[in-house]
């Protein structure tokens, strides 16, 4: 893993080669095949350019390259923001003043909202990830949500966060073990280590959903595959809110057979999960559109059992890998 010098070191050379650091440091990673579109939103912010320095790392490993960024920053503050988001203009003054009204602060974050020229079907992705019945407490960072100055990996993610660099240099830093996942990895072990993290709506970018219907499974079981992962770095239990899609897709084959063989009682369940998907649908579709509603129904269902299957393949995965080992 990445090893950082202290910020006392950092700041002497710093000092020596005579540079006057900007207030933000905008670390971008990047992948090599994959081009900054974010560079185009971040010259029309209402921000001081001079307070601003941008770093691009290219690579295959997004935490390595975000870990590489922050060694060749010079700002007070790191700003973490994807290279496909588009960012609100207010969002480094926005930021500067949270951390002028909140100095205890050592991190903070902010949602990552739908733009508005997304096609329909990434726009109706987006509003199955910003409701509760979708995406549980992570919907806040799909959604401008109320400010919460005791925020956990529920509300952040790395494509919309700032952290005081003396806060990050104490830090290892984001684990090349996890993609994706790195992320909540990273806001989960750094708050156990006493950083203070936030979560404020007036921080806003605008990121693209997945296009289309394969990349949205793809998503939702790469999410479902690494989070078991994830808890076992941090030296966590996995909250049943993680499992609880697992079962859900083990029910669905159980309780299905069951149902068709023993009694029709077993298939309840499920029949009052898609009541409720139902009811959910028919409430989102009626405030953006009802002609949305047939698939806000099949996206709900679909991003719980796709993670539900990424954790179960996560499972096989490491039976499979112990038995050949063995």
């Amino acid at each position: 893993m990445t090893k950082y010098l202290s910020f006392e070191v950092q700041e002497k050379i710093n000092m020596k080669e005579k540079k006057i650091a900007p207030k933000f440091s905008i670390v971008i990673a990047l992948a090599p095949d994959r081009g900054a579109e974010v560079l185009k939103s971040l010259e029309n912010v209402d921000y001081d350019k001079k307070k601003m320095e941008i770093i691009i790392k290219k690579g295959l490993n997004p935490s390595e390259n975000r870990n590489n960024g922050v060694r060749d920053a010079r700002g007070e503050i790191i700003a973490f923001i994807d290279d496909d988001a588009v960012v609100d203009k207010h969002i480094f003054t926005n930021a500067d003043e949270f951390f002028n009204k909140h100095p205890e602060t050592d991190m903070v974050g902010g949602p990552q909202l739908t733009p508005e020229d997304d096609g329909f079907f990434a726009k109706t992705s987006g509003l199955v990830l910003q409701n509760y019945f979708g995406t549980s407490g992570m919907s806040y960072r799909y959604k401008q949500g109320k400010e919460m100055l005791d925020a956990d990996e529920t509300y952040l993610t790395s494509a919309n966060c700032f952290i005081k660099r003396e806060s990050f240099l104490k830090t290892t830093g984001f684990s090349p073990l996890l993609f994706p996942g790195e992320d909540p990895e990273f806001f989960t072990r750094i708050k156990k280590e006493g950083l203070r993290l936030a979560y404020s709506p007036e921080l806003v970018v605008y990121h693209r959903r997945r296009a289309n219907l394969n990349g949205f499974l793809r998503q939702f079981y790469k999410y479902g595959k690494v989070r078991c992962l994830k808890e076992r770095l941090n030296k966590d239990r996995v909250n049943f809110i993680f499992l609880a899609p697992m079962f859900f897709v083990f029910y669905i084959f159980a309780g299905g057979l069951l149902g068709l063989i023993v009694h029709n009682l077993f298939l309840m369940p499920i029949l009052l999960y898609l009541l409720i998907d139902f009811i959910v649908s028919l409430w989102v579709g009626l405030n953006n559109g009802v002609h949305r509603i047939p698939l806000l129904f099949v996206l709900f269902f679909l991003l719980h059992v796709s993670y539900g299957l990424g954790m179960i393949g996560y499972f096989l995965n490491k039976a499979f890998k112990g038995k050949n080992e063995a």
